[in-house]
């Protein structure tokens, strides 16, 4: 499938929103569309026109996380660095980052939404982190984020014991800051959306420096270490194949 179809940007006034679009595959993320996101990320931080970011899916999925079975792409390099520099780019970002979860989000999908500075999300919606079953560790520095927002226990549950975090109590928990009926989620999010676009950017983005610095340094850190445990297991694996 093209990138232009997998990735779908737009821009509205100074909303740049960009779209998981690979339905079929639950809008599973791969390196090409990794890359992809990097970019418009990385440019959208410097470009003066924009102030908010959003993201979302298509179809009834936010994304169900790592497309594994997608081929690498020859020109992105190891997946693990891809990835790394995926999240870099979501602790990095310097406005508004926000995350509209029309649908499930699992793996990545889920634990990136804690580097969001706010997340609407659709009632159907859930919450899935299923790496201990998959025989690999928690990535998106959610062994960071988690219990700072969930607290240690559920955080636990849902790291180690695969726990599917409903959209109900990922609200209680302050996961997600709004949940909406799934009909709502065009109309009452997008208000909101442009209501918060609409505000100084400058203050914005000092207050939004002001909060992430506090802690900028540890999401660097915790991801450092979740893909230095990722690729030794990696390796690890390799190495029982020889």
């Amino acid at each position: 499938m093209d990138i232009k179809e997998t990735i779908i940007e737009t821009q509205q006034g100074g909303v740049k929103i960009v779209q998981y679009n690979k339905p079929s595959k639950k809008n599973a993320i791969d390196q090409v569309m990794y890359k992809r996101v990097i970019r418009i990320l990385n440019e959208a931080a410097v470009d003066e026109n924009i102030s908010v970011m959003v993201l979302t899916g298509t179809g009834d999925f936010y994304s169900s996380g790592n497309d594994f079975s997608a081929p690498p792409d020859s020109n992105t390099g190891n997946h693990l660095n891809v990835l790394k520099e995926y999240i870099n780019a979501f602790i990095m970002f310097p406005k508004i980052l926000i995350a509209v979860v029309n649908g499930p989000a699992i793996g990545i999908a889920a634990t990136t939404l804690a580097l969001c500075d706010m997340v609407f999300a659709s009632d159907k919606s859930y919450f899935l982190t299923p790496f201990t079953k998959l025989g690999i560790v928690a990535e998106g520095c959610s062994t960071f984020t988690f219990p700072r927002l969930l607290g240690e226990r559920k955080a636990i549950e849902m790291l180690l014991c695969n726990y599917r975090l409903s959209a109900k109590e990922a609200l209680e928990y302050g996961f997600v800051n709004y949940i909406y009926k799934p009909e709502e989620v065009q109309s009452k999010v997008w208000d909101k959306i442009v209501e918060v676009s609409k505000l100084p950017k400058h203050c914005i983005t000092i207050t939004k420096k002001l909060v992430r610095d506090a802690v900028r340094e540890e999401l660097l850190r915790a991801n450092d270490k979740e893909i230095e445990e990722l690729n030794a297991i990696w390796i690890k694996g390799q190495r029982s194949k020889i």
